[in-house]
């Protein structure tokens, strides 16, 4: 084991990997060592500052399925051999994703497997340490993942229903029930941590951002950030997005910024069969155009609709006469947002004290910014008066 990880971890070349993993290969006594370095090594990421889903996207960019499955079974076995101590959520329903990796099935032979097995410890072992992530205890009344989470999967479901249909009067209705429904789930949890006086606090999750067209897709996600009282910063090198805020928006976030890369993939798919029936055939400029435009509208729209919706919170609550549950006095909205904003602020700089901006580069396509741009006024983000239950 010593001679096989010297030989081709700590080399680059195909040579050492081959002769590593024929070394592992011909001594059958070495496999279990060598599943017990690859739950160390993956134990070293989360000490690093990686997270399961963080690691198994890295993996995926970097090397092959055959990687990420064995990545998934040490992933799995190093949970199993822990401190029993229960997960944040957040890093729960990570890991349920990664068993159903690890119950794919892996049939190889043991060369293989130990080159595999080798190249993925290699990758791991030259991780770079991430800012960690907060993991928010909140307490009492003000605790997320709750009866609430009930909300989110219908909301998930309203966008995957949404994302799939093909009638448009459909999906707007579907849309904008999800969006009615995230709007009042934040706004909800802001007000009954305030209520509660609770230890709230923001926390951070990574978002995937994924080649191509990464630039204008970064620049989306900002945009939905931002609109849900969040700040996101982009690793391009490591094709990831930190974002910062309170967990209800966190989830928001994600969700809404899922469903708006679906929407926009497919609006770019008809623009760009438009153009190719007309002639054109410069795709990659069409795309980076049309993708850039949508952020930029997208990120206006966004920012309009958010006021809109916290005015209309406000309103309600004047309506009610500023009373909450059982009569307590309601706490006025917009001077919790704004201790809120400031607490993300605080907490985004504590994590990235030194960020640098970027451009888009490779917006140059007038017809693929124009429909970019019809196409974010078309994107379901407003909400409308509310659906039946």
């Amino acid at each position: 084991m010593d001679r096989a990880f010297e030989t081709a971890l700590y080399a680059d070349t195909d040579a050492a990997l081959d002769t590593g993993a024929s070394l592992l290969a011909a001594d059958p006594a070495a496999d279990a060592e060598l599943a017990r370095c690859g739950r160390e090594f993956v134990a070293g990421a989360w000490r690093r500052g990686w997270q399961p889903a963080d690691v198994v996207r890295f993996v995926r960019r970097e090397l092959e399925d055959a990687h990420v499955r064995l990545l998934a079974r040490l992933v799995v076995d190093e949970d199993a051999a822990g401190d029993g101590q229960s997960p944040h959520p957040r890093w729960a329903a990570q890991l349920d994703e990664v068993r159903e990796l690890a119950e794919q099935p892996a049939r190889t032979d043991r060369f293989t497997h130990a080159t595999t097995a080798l190249e993925l410890y290699r990758l791991l072992l030259r991780l770079p340490s991430l800012e960690p992530l907060d993991r928010p205890q909140a307490t009492g009344a003000s605790a997320s993942h709750h009866p609430e989470s009930r909300m989110l999967t219908r909301i998930r479901a309203l966008l995957a229903k949404a994302e799939a249909t093909e009638y448009p009067e459909e999906a707007e209705a579907l849309s904008a029930k999800a969006q009615e429904l995230m709007a009042r789930h934040s706004i909800d949890e802001a007000l009954i941590a305030a209520r509660g006086h609770g230890k709230d606090a923001p926390g951070a999750c990574r978002i995937g951002v994924d080649a191509p067209y990464e630039t204008a897709k970064a620049v989306l996600l900002d945009a939905v950030a931002r609109a849900n009282r969040c700040e996101a910063v982009w690793n391009e090198t490591l094709g990831f997005s930190t974002v910062v805020g309170f967990e209800a928006d966190l989830e928001a976030v994600e969700l809404l910024y899922t469903s708006l890369l679906v929407q926009a993939t497919t609006a770019m798919t008809k623009a760009e069969a438009a153009q190719r029936k007309g002639g054109r055939k410069r795709t990659k400029t069409f795309r980076q155009s049309f993708l850039a435009a949508y952020a930029h509208r997208i990120g206006d729209r966004l920012a309009a609709v958010a006021e809109a919706q916290i005015a209309e919170a406000e309103a309600e609550a004047g309506t009610a006469g500023g009373q909450g549950a059982g009569g307590a006095p309601e706490p006025d909205l917009l001077p919790v947002l704004a201790a809120r904003g400031v607490a993300v602020r605080d907490q985004f700089t504590r994590m990235f004290p030194d960020t640098v901006t970027t451009r888009v580069r490779g917006v140059t396509d007038a017809a693929g910014w124009q429909q970019g741009r019809e196409a974010a006024d078309r994107a379901q983000v407003r909400a409308r008066p509310r659906l039946p239950s």
